[in-house]
């Protein structure tokens, strides 16, 4: 019952903690107003939260980490080269990408991975049908895409996360 009302109290008191430091005020309603923000907080983490930590291989997240990083640097180049020199031959579209992870790290490891490279959003995913929908700002052949994130992120994903 009491983790239904508080589901993380260690993390409500914190906040409110840093909500009085930051309004410099111990006054009754700045404490009711806090302790409403650090609930509504706590209930929202709890909300996000993925469950307990697992267990993950070390080897393929520096190889993963190492991919990642060179195509954030290529992307970004090839973003600046379509804005900088307005080509207009270049073609925006969405993708449907078949994915097979079932980790919801792994989903959200996959996620930030695509939303952080220029060019690419994470748009949808339909956990269901194991659908992911996303946008592409230079998409020339869609297989393509669909190989570079299966092969890619998600081989290594699944490697990490999955037992």
């Amino acid at each position: 019952m009491i983790r239904r009302l508080l589901p993380h109290p260690l993390l409500a008191l914190a906040l409110l903690g840093i909500w009085l430091l930051l309004t410099q005020s111990i006054s009754p309603g700045q404490i009711l107003l806090g302790t409403a923000a650090a609930l509504l907080a706590t209930h929202a983490f709890a909300a996000l939260f993925a469950g307990p930590p697992v267990r993950v291989h070390l080897r393929p997240v520096f190889k993963l980490a190492g991919l990642v990083a060179v195509d954030i640097l290529r992307s970004n180049i090839a973003v600046a080269a379509i804005v900088l020199f307005r080509r207009r031959d270049r073609v925006a579209d969405f993708i449907n990408v078949p994915i097979v992870l079932q980790n919801r790290q792994a989903i959200a490891c996959l996620a930030l991975i695509v939303t952080a490279t220029p060019g690419t959003l994470w748009v949808d995913f339909d956990r269901r049908r194991g659908i992911l929908l996303l946008h592409v700002l230079d998409l020339v052949d869609e297989e393509t895409w669909i190989r570079l994130i299966k092969d890619r992120y998600e081989a290594l994903l699944m490697e990490i996360f999955e037992r």
